[in-house]
């Protein structure tokens, strides 16, 4: 186990090697056995397999993923972060200035408030799906986004993993967007707009619009871990280590 652990903090730490540091002391690579030989148990010179520095890759991946979805799957994760809230679809927003006017304003800001709770109900579901594509990855992704910006992992992610998680998301936030009401309080918020009159027709598709910006909020903090563990090598590991595997 103390030779694994070894292993996470000497990918961590390779991990902070950024595009237009210099390179010319030795790739990446070189590095990182370097640093391992020197943490080698009584002076021993210990190189690691490329299988070891993949995996201890893809445990750093792993826990920089769950933390994100840990953080966005709870009360308040999507509607109380600014950076990720999940605002009304644009169609709607004609719906909110004309109920805004006749003091309808609250009944709108409840189906915003639901949006994202749907969200926040969704996001732990879709776990399984970032964890089998970390697992799927070849030691060449590896080498590939270590080598690249400080969004690579994100991007390969992204890429990756989009049309599954849009499609797996669809029924789940369909559900999530009946169980925590916000269907009915779409429908009364439409209801009472279609009141008013000569007033233009709007319908959103509130399932598509959830799924796209929780996707959105997922991957914005995913690039947030992805960027500190390449700028901040030394502290992201001595964390994740310490809550992970218990280091004193």
């Amino acid at each position: 186990m103390k030779n694994y652990l070894l292993i996470i903090a000497v990918v961590l730490t390779v991990f902070a090697v950024l595009p237009g540091q210099d390179h010319a002391s030795g790739s990446w690579w070189d590095k990182g056995v370097n640093i391992f030989k020197s943490l080698g148990d009584n002076g021993e010179n210990k190189e690691p397999s490329t299988s070891e520095i993949g995996d201890a890759f893809k445990q750093a991946l792993r826990i920089g993923t769950e933390n994100v979805v840990s953080q966005l799957g709870t009360i308040d994760g999507f509607n109380a972060d600014p950076s990720i809230h999940i605002p009304l679809p644009e169609k709607l927003t004609t719906v909110k200035s004309m109920l805004s006017k006749i003091g309808k304003t609250q009944m709108v800001d409840d189906l915003e408030l639901k949006l994202n709770r749907a969200a926040e109900a969704a996001t732990p579901k879709a776990k399984h799906l970032f964890l089998q594509a970390i697992k799927d990855m070849t030691f060449e992704d590896v080498r590939t986004i270590y080598n690249g910006p400080e969004d690579s992992a994100t991007k390969y992610f992204q890429g990756k993993m989009s049309p599954p998680l849009e499609k797996e998301m669809h029924p789940i936030v369909d559900d999530t967007l009946s169980e925590v009401g916000a269907i009915q309080s779409y429908d009364r918020v439409v209801g009472q707009y279609k009141a008013l009159p000569f007033v233009p027709d709007v319908k959103a598709d509130l399932t598509e619009h959830v799924i796209q910006k929780g996707m959105d909020g997922i991957f914005y903090y995913i690039a947030k871990e992805e960027a500190a563990i390449r700028k901040n090598p030394a502290k992201q590991t001595t964390a994740l280590l310490k809550k992970v595997f218990g280091i004193k």
